[in-house]
C-alpha cells in the first residue's frame, strides 16, 4: 500500500501553458507540465515520483525496444462549468490496463498508484484542461519492461508512469473506411483483447496501404474467413440496422473491450434501441444496406469519441451515407458528452472528481 505521503512531486519551475493556446490543438501533440513515474524492482513498486515532464535516459539494451513488453491505456478528464475536473470511468481503465499487463507477462499496478497517482497529476496540471467544445484532457498511463538486456524473457524490473495531453477532437471530420480482407490485426488465442502496444505497429501497414487507397481508416474482419468484421481502426464499431444497433461481440477475445464502447451499449438502451453483441457477417451489412435498413455506422473510443462513418468500402461494393440526416449517433454522443463535461446527470457515476 502506497499512500499520498509517499509521492515525491516535484514541481516545475515554469509552467508552458501561456506558450500556446488549448483551442484548436491537435491530438497527442503537446503535453502539460509534469508526468508520473513508478519503478518495479526486486518484486515491488517504488520511487513514486511526480515531476516536471522531461525525457528519460534508457539504455539500448531496453528489454521493451527489442521484445516488445509495452502496454498503454488511454483516458480522458473534462472540464465541468463551474471548473471542476472530472474523470471519465478511470477505474474501468484501470481494471484493463491490468487484464492488459496479466496477458503481456508484467506486473499488475496498485490502484493507489494508477488512480491516486492520476488524481494527484491532474490536479497539479488541472488548468491545461481546455474549456472548449469537445476538447478534454487526455490521460496516457503506460508501462514497460525496463530490464537492460538482451534474452527472450519476461522482465524482472518495469517503469509505469502517466503522462498528460490537451487534445481536440481525433478525428474532425466523418470518416472513409476500407474493409480489409487481407490483413488481420487478431486472432483467438492472440493479444487483440490487451492494449498492448504491438497491436497498433502491427496494423500501420494495412492503415497505410487504405490511406493510399484514399481511405482514412481499416475495418478488420476475422483471421479464417475475412467475413466478421472486428474494430474499425483505433475504435470499436457499431452498425444501426432498422430499430437495432448491432456491434461485434467480445467472446473470441479478437476486440479490445472499449470502456467507450460499453458507455454507448448503455446509453443506446435508454434510448430505447435494441442492442446486439454477436457476429457480424459482412454480407448481412452489404444486405441491410441494399435494402435501406442500415442507417448509420459509427465508431466509439476514447480518443475518437463517437465518429460518424460517411464511407464503407468492401471489395468493389462501396456504402456511402448522409450524416447530416443521422439521429442515434448525435443523440449518443451529445448524451455523453452531457455526462462528461458535467451538465446531465451522471446516473451511473462514471465521472470521478479530481
Amino acid at each position: 500500500m502506497i499512500a499520498a505521503a509517499d509521492f515525491k512531486i516535484i514541481k516545475s519551475e515554469k509552467s508552458k501553458l501561456n506558450e500556446q493556446s488549448l483551442e484548436n490543438i491537435p491530438f497527442g501533440k503537446y503535453f502539460t507540465d509534469h508526468m508520473l513515474e513508478v519503478d518495479y524492482e526486486n518484486g515491488e513498486w517504488k520511487n513514486v515520483e511526480i515531476k516536471p515532464f522531461q525525457p528519460l535516459s534508457l539504455s539500448p539494451a531496453l528489454a521493451a525496444i527489442h521484445y516488445g513488453q509495452a502496454i498503454f491505456e488511454g483516458i480522458k478528464a473534462y472540464k465541468s462549468p463551474e471548473g471542476e475536473a472530472l474523470i471519465f470511468r478511470p477505474h474501468d481503465n484501470f481494471r484493463r490496463f491490468n487484464i492488459s499487463a496479466e496477458r503481456m507477462q508484467m506486473p499488475t499496478v496498485p490502484e493507489d498508484i494508477f488512480i491516486e497517482g492520476m488524481k494527484m497529476l491532474i490536479n497539479l496540471d488541472r488548468e491545461w484542461i481546455p474549456s472548449f467544445k469537445d476538447h478534454s484532457l487526455y490521460i496516457r498511463p503506460f508501462m514497460f519492461s525496463s530490464d537492460e538486456m538482451i534474452g527472450v524473457r519476461p522482465s524482472e524490473n518495469y517503469k509505469f508512469m502517466i503522462i498528460l495531453s490537451p487534445t481536440g477532437p481525433y478525428y474532425n471530420t466523418p470518416m472513409r473506411i476500407y474493409v480489409e480482407e487481407q490483413y488481420v490485426r487478431a486472432v483467438p488465442g492472440g493479444v487483440g483483447y490487451a492494449k498492448a502496444a504491438g497491436n497498433y505497429g502491427a496494423a500501420m501497414h494495412a492503415t497505410a496501404e487504405a490511406k493510399r487507397k484514399g481511405y482514412d481508416q481499416v475495418l478488420w474482419t476475422d483471421a479464417f474467413e475475412h467475413r466478421y468484421v472486428q474494430e474499425c481502426g483505433t475504435m470499436n464499431v457499431f452498425f444501426i440496422i432498422g430499430n437495432k444497433a448491432i456491434t461485434p461481440d467480445l467472446s473470441t477475445g479478437t476486440i479490445l473491450s472499449g470502456v467507450t464502447r460499453d458507455s454507448v451499449i448503455q446509453t443506446l438502451k435508454e434510448m430505447d434501441l435494441h442492442v446486439e453483441e454477436r457476429p457480424l457477417d459482412i454480407e448481412e451489412i452489404i444486405l441491410a444496406h441494399k435494402s435501406g435498413s442500415l442507417r448509420e455506422v459509427f465508431g466509439t473510443g476514447t480518443a475518437a469519441t463517437i465518429s460518424y462513418i460517411k464511407e464503407l468500402r468492401y471489395k468493389e461494393y462501396v456504402m456511402e451515407f448522409d450524416v447530416t440526416n443521422w439521429k442515434t449517433a448525435p443523440e449518443v454522443k451529445d448524451r455523453l458528452n452531457a455526462i462528461r463535461y458535467g451538465i446531465a446527470d451522471d446516473r451511473h457515476c462514471w465521472m470521478m472528481k479530481v
